[in-house]
């Protein structure tokens, strides 16, 4: 007799890792904004992904910079901090490429609204 075998499937831990990171509200669109534009200040950040409190872009920040994907930089000349990716964090931008260009592909602008 043959015995049929049941394969488990089994997330990877760092896959799962990752989709907790990118999949959580504003972190794509955070990181999709300083790798188009470069290092920003909180006010042109915030200006950039608009439909997000501050107090929350003010967590998601946080959280990216404990991940190492982003750094915030308070230069000697201002108070205020400039955030900007690391070299962790520009590495995605393949990852966001791509995820634009499947966006492009499947949904349209009235799909958007």
């Amino acid at each position: 007799m043959v015995q049929k075998t049941v394969e488990t499937y089994v997330q990877c831990p760092r896959f799962e890792k990752t989709f907790g990171i990118l999949g959580r509200k504003w972190n794509g669109l955070i990181i999709d904004v300083l790798l188009t534009e470069g290092p920003l200040r909180f006010r042109d950040l915030a200006n950039k992904v608009d439909k997000c409190s501050d107090r929350v872009l003010v967590e998601r920040l946080k959280e990216l910079e404990e991940e190492g994907l982003l750094e915030r930089v308070i230069y000697e000349d201002s108070c205020r901090p400039v955030y900007s990716l690391t070299e962790r964090g520009e590495d995605l931008h393949c990852v966001m490429s791509e995820l634009h260009d499947w966006a492009k592909k499947w949904y349209t602008l009235d799909d958007c609204k």
